[in-house]
């Protein structure tokens, strides 16, 4: 979708926005998979309300888009446009066992920033893809923790109501690779409180979760991490595993040697083909083991 009204345009700047017309969402997203659309970049919380209400006054519909690393998008001119957090300076502050996080920033480099700081807790985290605001959204962990546990404040666009809230801790629901915030909600920023650790035995334990990041998942691929929730007591990638379907493809699509539960872009894969692929794994492991697998990965549609 492309923003054509000048007075749209027009408006923009004021409100701290940055028009990308014509962005490729396949370059923004970690499987290299999606259309094409008008990416507005936010540089300042305070405008958003405005931001949304122009774009609904004038009848453009919009998405929220984060770091895009578990995101499938559909293929060609997408019928909504992308809005998008800038990365702010600094993107995390300390303060005590606290930690004031932008939802833009990097998971990755806020766990090491952290970690410098001796605050621990989310060493599993260290090797997963995306911004902070996805791992919030979706309540990310790995090797038996949670960002969740952690969240004390997160201050957030609440579509419902038209203005930006804060939110306890104790008023959101986190669970397994779920939490209570509405689909248009769109995060800001998070306070965390983090347990004080030493330093170098945080290392250490980045250190253990790399090394098996690195021994079971493929890495240095296009994917958007697993694919598929594992069902209560049973894992996806193992039943997949289990049917002999690593390395099945549809084009470009395919299902990593590695990971069951990885599908990567081995090249120019389109959202069809991945669509494909993930449709008649469902269909498979249903027929073969009677469990309805439920997506993890996102799917926006075109």
């Amino acid at each position: 979708m492309r923003i054509d009204n000048p007075k749209i345009a027009a408006a923009l700047p004021e409100l701290g926005v940055e028009l990308r017309s014509g962005s490729a969402l396949s370059d923004l997203t970690s499987l290299g998979i999606g259309g094409t659309t008008d990416l507005l970049r936010i540089k300042k919380h305070e405008g958003i309300p405005d931001l949304l209400n122009l774009l609904d006054a004038n009848g453009v519909p919009h998405r929220f888009l984060g770091g895009g690393s578990n995101l499938l998008v559909g293929d060609g001119e997408l019928p909504w446009v992308v809005l998008q957090l800038a990365k702010p300076e600094p993107e995390v502050v300390i303060d005590g066992t606290f930690a004031q996080v932008d939802a833009a920033a990097d998971l990755g480099r806020t766990v090491t920033f952290c970690a410098k700081n001796d605050l621990g807790g989310m060493e599993g985290l260290i090797g997963v893809p995306g911004t902070v605001g996805g791992a919030l959204r979706m309540n990310a962990g790995a090797y038996g923790m949670q960002i969740g546990s952690y969240v004390r404040e997160v201050k957030l666009y609440r579509a419902a109501g038209r203005k930006i809230e804060i939110l306890r801790g104790d008023q959101i629901s986190f669970e397994y690779r779920h939490t209570s915030f509405a689909p248009d909600d769109m995060m800001l920023a998070v306070k965390l409180e983090l347990p004080s650790k030493p330093f170098k035995e945080i290392l250490a334990g980045i250190r253990i979760c790399n090394e098996k990041r690195r021994s079971s998942q493929p890495l240095g691929q296009k994917s958007a991490g697993c694919i598929f929730k594992n069902p209560p007591g049973a894992s996806a990638g193992r039943m997949i595993d289990e049917l002999g379907l690593k390395g099945l493809n549809v084009g470009d699509a395919r299902i990593s040697d590695r990971h069951a539960n990885f599908f990567v872009n081995a090249g120019s894969a389109s959202a069809k083909d991945m669509l494909t692929l993930i449709a008649d794994v469902r269909e498979r492991v249903h027929k073969a083991f009677d469990v309805e697998l439920e997506h993890e990965v996102v799917v926006w549609n075109a």
